[in-house]
Order: structure tokens, then sequence, then C-alpha cells
């Protein structure tokens, strides 16, 4: 059966679900390694790219957590 919808409907199916949540795991334990490899690291340079590459983590985190808490629709 498929329906059409003039809206989407404010839903995230149980396959969706577990997609974004081994997304945000998968996130968060390089979001972890690389914040961890950052403090132990002496060089300045490498320091740095771990800090952007922990951003870019994190930002991703936040993007999974703001689809889970507006249910993929953005108003």
């Amino acid at each position: 059966m498929e329906e059409n919808y003039e809206k989407v409907p404010n839903i995230i199916s149980c396959k969706d679900l577990d997609y974004l949540s081994d997304m945000f795991n998968w996130n968060y334990g390089a979001y972890k390694s690389a914040i961890g490899g950052r403090d132990s690291v002496q060089d300045g340079e490498l320091k740095g790219v771990l800090e952007k590459v922990s951003g870019v983590f994190y930002s991703t985190m936040t993007q999974i957590l703001d689809i889970l808490n507006t249910g993929g629709n953005h108003e």
C-alpha cells in the first residue's frame, strides 16, 4: 500500500532509528578518540587537526539529535 502525503509525517521508522543510532554511535566513538588523541599529542599541528576533526564529529552528532528531536521535519 502506497500513501501520498501533502506533508511528510512527523515520524521516524524503526529502521531509520536503528540507522541514526548507529551513525550517532560511530561519530561518538570517533569524537572520543579524537578528543583523547588531542589531549595526548605534543605536536601543535596535529592537535589542531584533531580539534577540527572532533568538531566535525560533534556537529554530526548534533545534527542526528536534531533529526531525532524533530522527527526529520524542519519547520
